[in-house]
């Protein structure tokens, strides 16, 4: 009897420590994963980070050209010559030549004028279709005579002898000149009368503007004042010969 009440106890006491250790052991966190899994987990984990920093990049790059990038506006032409880059794309003299194509010139007029009209713009851009508009019509005009294009290339350049009332021919026998065309014209009593005349004022023209492709291209400004000054005569000339009426007084401008 007493022997197995002892074998009893023991074998009791012995479950209970079995069990206590059980316990414990069972009271630790077991791994989820083996140590091979847990590297893939790992390497799976270290993978997918990338992936949310890109999609957040990718957001803010897609909103940074809208929050930082100003808005861009077309380049205003300085000049004339600007507003004409396929007939004059060396510019002007020295650079480029005084002699224009008069008849591309005006091809690249009218295709400007069809993009910059005003009635081919919105209500909001009209102002600035207009004031673009005059600007073209202003640089055309101007480009398209010899007489004012030689004027104005001579004021870019600080030399005024459009409005300089003080500039007036130095060359006497060119003076003689004018003096003389302009009696033939007050006396014609026919525009029979006045052809030789038109014939021999339009080569008078044609020499002076090759005073001024030389003087240009020297880029001789004393020269070219010079001659600017004899074509404004030689033009003034030309208007009254095509003006002209029997009976009508003529006025020259110097």
């Amino acid at each position: 009897m007493r022997n197995k009440r002892q074998f009893l106890d023991t074998y009791s006491g012995s479950t209970r420590r079995s069990i206590a250790t059980n316990s414990s052991r069972i009271s630790h966190p077991l791994p989820s994963l083996c140590h091979a899994c847990s590297k893939l987990d790992s390497k799976a984990q270290t993978l997918s980070l990338p992936q949310r920093r890109f999609q957040s990049s990718h957001a803010s790059t897609q909103t940074s050209p809208n929050a930082n990038t100003p808005p861009t506006t077309p380049r205003i032409p300085q000049t004339h010559y600007e507003f004409f880059p396929k007939t004059l794309s060396a510019g002007p003299p020295p650079n480029g030549p005084f002699h224009i194509d008069l008849r591309e010139l005006r091809r690249e007029f009218l295709q400007l004028q069809a993009v910059a009209h005003p009635d081919r713009h919105s209500h909001h851009n009209k102002i600035r279709a207009e004031a673009t508009s005059a600007r073209i019509n202003e640089a055309y005009k101007t480009l398209q005579s010899p007489l004012l294009r030689a004027q104005y290339l001579l004021g870019l350049r600080g030399v005024n002898v459009a409005d300089d009332e003080t500039a007036k021919v130095a060359d006497p026998d060119l003076l003689m000149e004018v003096l003389e065309a302009r009696e033939e014209i007050e006396g014609a009593r026919s525009e029979e009368d006045l052809v030789e005349l038109k014939r021999v004022n339009e080569e008078r023209i044609g020499r002076s503007e090759e005073v001024l492709e030389r003087a240009f291209r020297e880029d001789d400004l004393r020269k070219a004042g010079d001659e600017a000054v004899s074509l404004r005569y030689w033009v003034n000339i030309r208007e009254s010969l095509h003006a002209w009426e029997e009976g009508k007084p003529i006025t020259l401008a110097h």
